[in-house]
C-alpha cells in the first residue's frame, strides 16, 4: 500500500516507544545428568537404566510443581585402549540428560539437593524465565505504545499543535529477559549416597522484559 507523503497541510512525526519491566520469574529449569561407567557393557547399561529411572521417579514425586520433564540427550560410548592395535575396548561409559521445568519454587531447593545426592548424578541450573504467554509481555507492549504516543504529543506541543491521526504502528521487537546458563548452579556427580541433605535456599532471579514500537502520526498544521 502506498504510504501518504507528508505535506504542509498534513505534517508527520515518527517516534519510537520503549518500555522495560522487572518481574518475578514464572519458570525454573534445571538439567539433570546421570552417568555410568565400567568395563562390562551390560552392567553399564543396566546401571544407566536404573539411575535414569531413579532420577525420573524422584522428579515425578513433586507432581504439579513440575511443569515438564524431558529426556534431552543420551549417549553410550566405548572407550578404546589408548595404546595398542586392534579395536580393543578399555571401558564403556553412558549418560542421560534430563530437563525439568518447575513452577513451584518452594519445591526447587529440596528437589535439586535430593537429585544431587543420587549416585553419579549432576544437577545444573536453575535458569529462570517467563512463560511465552506471560502477561508481562503484553504489559510491556502496552507501555511501549503509551510511550510512543507521549513522545509524539511532546513534539506536537513543541510546535504548538496537536496530533491528528495514527498512520502506522510497528512492533520492532520484544525481548524477554532470561538468566544466562553460566549463572546457574552446578553440582558435581555424587560418588556415594549420604544422609538426605537440607533443602537449598534458592532466590528467584528477576526477569527483564523489554518492548519497542515505532509509530507515525499526522499533526494539525502548526503556526510557525
Amino acid at each position: 500500500m502506498t504510504q501518504p507523503h507528508p505535506t504542509p497541510e498534513a505534517p508527520q512525526v515518527t517516534v519510537r516507544g520503549e518500555s522495560r519491566l522487572e518481574v518475578e520469574p514464572e519458570l525454573a529449569r534445571i538439567g539433570v545428568s546421570v552417568r555410568a561407567r565400567g568395563t562390562d557393557r551390560t552392567e553399564v547399561l543396566a546401571a544407566l537404566t536404573a539411575r535414569n529411572a531413579e532420577a525420573i521417579t524422584l522428579v515425578k514425586t513433586y507432581g504439579e510443581a513440575v511443569a515438564t520433564l524431558e529426556t534431552s540427550a543420551l549417549s553410550v560410548t566405548p572407550e578404546p585402549v589408548r595404546h595398542g592395535r586392534g579395536e580393543r575396548v578399555r571401558a564403556y561409559q553412558g549418560w542421560v540428560h534430563l530437563t525439568a521445568e518447575l513452577t513451584d519454587f518452594s519445591a526447587l531447593g529440596e528437589l535439586t539437593m535430593r537429585l544431587a545426592d543420587l549416585e553419579w548424578t549432576r544437577v545444573d541450573g536453575p535458569w529462570w524465565s517467563l512463560r511465552p504467554d506471560s502477561p508481562a509481555h503484553a504489559e510491556a507492549r502496552r507501555m511501549a505504545v503509551r510511550e510512543a504516543v507521549r513522545r509524539a504529543r511532546e513534539y506536537a506541543d513543541a510546535l504548538g499543535t496537536s496530533l491528528a491521526a495514527l498512520l502506522e504502528l510497528s512492533d520492532t521487537g520484544l525481548a524477554p529477559g532470561m538468566s544466562a546458563p553460566a549463572g546457574g548452579m552446578r553440582m558435581a556427580f555424587a560418588a556415594e549416597a549420604a544422609e538426605t541433605p537440607a533443602p537449598l535456599d534458592l532466590e528467584p532471579q528477576r526477569q527483564t522484559v523489554t518492548a519497542e514500537v515505532a509509530a507515525r502520526f499526522t499533526m494539525a498544521p502548526p503556526a510557525l
